[in-house]
């Protein structure tokens, strides 16, 4: 075998996923502006009629509309082809964007507790007619924005970032709503900032689970739901001219685009075209990884300096 490296690449996924993201910035755009008219309209309606959940749900819009915003640049910037300091695009900008957007609902979160504690200890008067006008057209922008965006949502970290800040809004204008409700027919003026609570606890745990998949990602860890010593076994068996597979790294460029390096040691005599077909199939067919680098070993690893033993080298 008169080669000692073969490399087989596959870039077109990642401007389809480039371009993907586009698509979906028309709704991210409209949804921005919603969200934005809404957030004033929940600040003008909080201050007026001195309910927490409204002001919390407006202050939850604001990081929303920065979280939309975001998203939409995170998306036109995915579309950005790639050039010759950014090899692999501008697609990794999502993750980022929702890493960013993850930790801001922390802060957010932070602030409703202050806040509902404070009102607890010191309770005030509440209009709770004019709390329930403005929770309950919210609640309703939030809907549509939420159903806008919930189909692009799947497998798009930036989007799901996006939808994840939506989904909190919404679950702030119910809680408004039930509050305001609360007040106007029993007086409870406790309800505002305890259902303010309840709504920050449900804001935490998405936003720590958006936290962990996109740090994930970031980190360049094995894609959820794949075992890497199960696509190495399934590596050696794809062509019986593989001897031997080692050096295998699964990771993820952006939400849904995985890649794959690795060693094929091959057996003597054999076609390493046909071994680079069988084991792209492999990756592609049974793990959704449609970018690979495979490295031909004529024999045994050429990369002394790295430990081969203990990934199936003989």
């Amino acid at each position: 075998m008169s080669m000692a490296h073969s490399h087989s690449h596959d870039h077109s996924h990642v401007h389809e996923h480039a371009a993907a993201g586009s698509s979906p910035s028309g709704k991210l755009l409209f949804a921005f502006v919603l969200t934005t008219l809404m957030m004033v309209a929940e600040v003008v309606g909080g201050a007026w009629s001195g309910s927490l959940a409204l002001l919390a749900d407006a202050g939850h819009m604001m990081v929303d509309a920065l979280a939309l915003l975001l998203a939409l640049v995170g998306a036109w910037m995915a579309t950005r082809p790639a050039d010759a300091r950014r090899s692999y695009g501008y697609g990794r900008i999502e993750v980022l964007v929702g890493f960013v957007n993850a930790l801001s609902q922390f802060v957010l979160v932070g602030w409703i507790i202050y806040e509902a504690i404070t009102r607890l200890m010191h309770p005030g008067e509440i209009l709770s007619g004019t709390m329930l006008v403005v929770a309950i057209i919210g609640l309703l922008v939030n809907l549509l924005v939420l159903r806008m965006l919930h189909g692009h949502a799947h497998d798009n970290v930036n989007l799901a970032g996006a939808s994840l800040h939506v989904l909190g809004d919404l679950l702030g204008s119910v809680a408004a709503v039930v509050a305001a409700l609360a007040i106007r027919w029993f007086g409870w003026l406790w309800a505002d900032p305890v259902l303010s609570l309840l709504v920050s606890l449900l804001i935490l745990n998405s936003a720590w689970r958006l936290l962990r998949l996109s740090g994930h990602i970031l980190l360049e860890g094995v894609p959820d739901g794949m075992d890497s010593a199960e696509v190495e076994a399934s590596l050696r068996g794809a062509d019986p001219s593989i001897r031997d597979v080692h050096h295998l790294h699964v990771w993820q460029l952006a939400s849904g685009s995985r890649m794959a390096t690795l060693h094929a040691e091959l057996h003597e005599h054999a076609d390493s075209a046909q071994a680079l077909r069988a084991i792209k199939q492999v990756l592609l067919e049974r793990f959704g990884i449609q970018h690979v680098t495979v490295q031909i070993d004529p024999g045994e690893c050429l990369d002394q300096a790295q430990d081969c033993a203990g990934h199936g080298h003989p």
